[in-house]
Parts: C-alpha cells; structure tokens; sequence
C-alpha cells in the first residue's frame, strides 16, 4: 500500500482508526493518570467513534481500516502473523511469583494458546498485565492476581504515533510513558498493510503525529510538551521534500503563570492550530502570535537555518493564507482540531456541550489551584456568556460562510475527554 500527504487540504482517501475498547475502561479508573481531560461515558464514547467512521465512509467516501479488525482478521488468515500476535502477546505478559509457579504458568500459557482467539492476544497486547501468582490457598489453590500496567487508553487517538509525509510513513516516540508502546502496535498494522516505513523516531528523540501539519510546499512541526528537538532533526532528515520546514514552538498560555504553565491546554499543533482550505487555515490567534517559528530551508536532502524567526500567525499569513480566529473557550473545546476532507470540507467538533463540560472541568481545576486557573477560567466564561448571546456556538461560525469554508459537525462530547478531536483521532494515510 502506498502512502503519502502532500497538504492537509488534498482529498482525503485513507484513514486509519481504532475503536476504543476495554483499554478505555482503565483509563477511566483514573482518568488524569491516563492523560484525559475529565471522565466520561465509554459507551457514549464508542458510539460517537462510530458515528465519526461512519461519516468518513458513507457521506465522503474515505476508506477507513480499523487497527484492531484488520490485524485479527490478518492473524485468522496467515499463520504466520498468528504466530507473531502470540509470541509477542506473550513477551508483553510480566509474570512474578515462586520461580516454579511462573514457569508453569508459562507452560500453562503456552499449551493453551491454540485454543484462545486472536482477540485475547490483541487484548494482551492493549492492556499489558502482570500476573501474580502463588500458592495461596491450604488446600493446593492458586492465587492468580492480575493487575494493569499502564494499558493503551490513548491508542484511539491515531495521530501521534506515527507522520504520513510526502515521503512515507515516520514512526514516532511519544514522549509519555502511558503512550510508549502505541507504535509498536501500529507498526504492526503498517507491516500487515504493506506500507513502508521511511524512518524512525529514536532515543532521545521525542516526535508526535499531532505536531505534524503538511501544507503544500512547506510544512510546520511543532516542538515543545511531546516533540523534542532532538525528535524534531531526526523527522527533518525523514521529509527532504517541503521546499520549507517552519519550527513551531509551543506558546505557554498567556493566561496561566510562566513559572507552572500547563502544558495539555496546547500540548499538539494540531490543538490550536489546523488546516481548514488551501488558503485558510483556523487557530488561537492569542496563541498563533506567541508561537515562534524557526525556518528551515531546503539544502539538498537536509534543511538548513534560515536565520528567520516570526510567529506563527505572521508567518502562516505570509504565505498568504487567512484566519479563522477561534476565542479561548473554543480553543479549550477542541475547536481547532479539526479535520479537512477536501479543499474547504472539514469536520469538526459540535462544540456547545462540549464547552459546557470544558467549562465544569476548568471550575473545579480553578476551585483547587485559583492561583493558575483563575484568569483562564474566568476569560472562558466570558468567552461562554458572549457566544450564548450570539446562538452561534462552534462550528456555526460566520466567518466558515465567508470563506466558503463546507463544516459537517460531529458529536464527540464524550470522545473529547480524552483530549482530542477528529484530527487527533484518525491517521491519514492517503490523501490525492
């Protein structure tokens, strides 16, 4: 299968996804640990990832491949891939106890493996147990404890683990330990595609998908909570392309302290900045103005300094796109993290439930700690009272109108908690 992505305006043809499964139930037991944004409805969660797939497939067109289906049905098929799903299943699960017992649970394990479907092993792979066994019981019994470590509660949001470049597929290194293992796991799907790999973020490398936004001729890369500059020079030796490379640094806040910024209210590019058209891109002008970007050109295959340093907002305004300013509320509710289908055609957040529960979550962040969240919280509300006042809450904005700008709004007030939107939640692989 062949991939790439020139512009982020470019028809959109293939995606990849994952339904959030039993991964999410664990995620929800602490919800902060796992890195949401608040708790919610698994079940509602679910439904509103399916309604998302199935707006790509059935009104667009796009053809959209689920992680987990595909490689199941790829391990029921080729023996091969079985074996792998297995062995590797296998190497996840951490067994403690009586040198004795976990060597016979290891043998128990394997004996069995050909009576348990593929899922089970898949499921391994998501939630990473540690089993804990012993002789516990007077009469010969088997204690058998079996705790998460740190399962994949994020693996929905198909974004960061990898970039898709005009010149083929990066696989990134997350920069949380929660996320370490995710590309593995699609790196996995890319082999059973056939898709091509044209490099790798290492160590000390940090590189997220979400900070990768192709635009044409040049690109953007954002650098800061997940990308490191480290992971920023080696994903530049991967895209020798782009005629131009803007570095984008994470702007702190300017609503929260310097000295205890929060780095989750932009911890993407993607989450306050986006593409919407070949000519307008949507974003926190409050942010895009505090956001510096360092340029690289083009030298051969490698990008060289080009001594020029301008904000985000002058620079993309440079290369003659307009933008759609989004208040501080919208850009907390995931406004910008939105998806272009095709030159001007985006989906995005139905945003005023979403707020609302922005809004309750922001209350009792500020309720704990007025010191760092007060000013925020109460621009937010502001922000919240004046688009009440209007009845044009995010996506129904004017400005989309005027510039011919087709929004499809989706329902993703649950989807959210996690931190993200549709643009966080599907990789495309294929746009042209």
């Amino acid at each position: 299968m062949i991939t790439g992505v020139r512009a982020e305006w470019e028809p959109l043809r293939t995606v990849a996804v994952h339904r959030p499964g039993v991964e999410m139930f664990f995620g929800l037991l602490e919800p902060y640990t796992a890195l949401y944004e608040r708790a919610f409805s698994r079940y509602e969660a679910r439904r509103e990832h399916d309604a998302l797939t199935r707006t790509l497939r059935e009104e667009f067109g796009v053809r959209v491949l689920h992680l987990k289906e595909t490689v199941l049905e790829s391990a029921d098929r080729d023996p091969a891939v079985r074996r792998r799903l297995v062995d590797w299943a296998y190497e996840t699960v951490t067994i403690r106890g009586d040198v004795k017992e976990v060597a016979a649970a290891r043998r128990s394990m394997e004996q069995n493996a050909d009576g348990l479907d593929s899922l089970h092993f898949f499921t391994l792979l998501l939630l990473n147990p540690v089993l804990e066994v012993g002789r516990g019981h007077p009469r010969g019994g088997v204690d058998v404890r079996i705790p998460g470590q740190e399962p994949l509660a994020n693996l929905y949001f198909m974004r960061d683990q990898q970039a898709v470049t005009d010149c083929g597929l990066v696989v990134a290194r997350p920069a949380k330990q929660q996320r370490a293992r995710e590309p593995e796991i699609t790196r996995f799907l890319w082999e059973i595609l056939g898709i091509p790999v044209a490099g790798t973020v290492e160590e000390p490398g940090t590189f997220e998908g979400g900070d990768f936004m192709p635009m044409g001729e040049f690109a953007l890369v954002g650098t800061g909570d997940r990308t490191n500059h480290a992971g920023v020079c080696q994903f530049l030796d991967c895209t020798p392309s782009y005629d131009e490379i803007g570095v984008v640094h994470q702007p702190g806040h300017p609503l929260i302290p310097s000295d205890r910024p929060d780095p989750m209210v932009d911890m993407h590019l993607d989450t306050y900045f986006n593409v919407a058209g070949s000519g307008v891109v949507i974003g926190s002008e409050v942010l895009l103005r505090r956001a510096q970007v360092d340029v690289y050109s083009r030298a051969g295959r490698e990008y060289e300094p080009a001594g020029e340093t301008v904000s985000l907002y002058d620079y993309v305004r440079s290369k003659g796109f307009s933008v759609i300013d989004l208040s501080i509320l919208e850009q907390l509710s995931y406004a910008a993290n939105i998806l272009c289908i095709r030159d001007g055609c985006i989906l995005a957040v139905e945003g005023e439930r979403v707020m609302r529960m922005v809004l309750q979550n922001l209350e009792r962040k500020a309720t704990r700690d007025p010191e760092r969240y007060g000013r925020l919280l109460r621009a937010a509300e502001e922000d919240y009272r004046r688009i009440r006042n209007t009845g044009r809450f995010f996506p129904h904005k004017e400005e989309f109108s005027r510039h011919g700008i087709e929004v499809r709004p989706l329902r993703l007030e649950n989807l959210t908690g996690g931190y993200g939107g549709p643009h966080c939640m599907t990789c495309t692989l294929e746009r042209g």
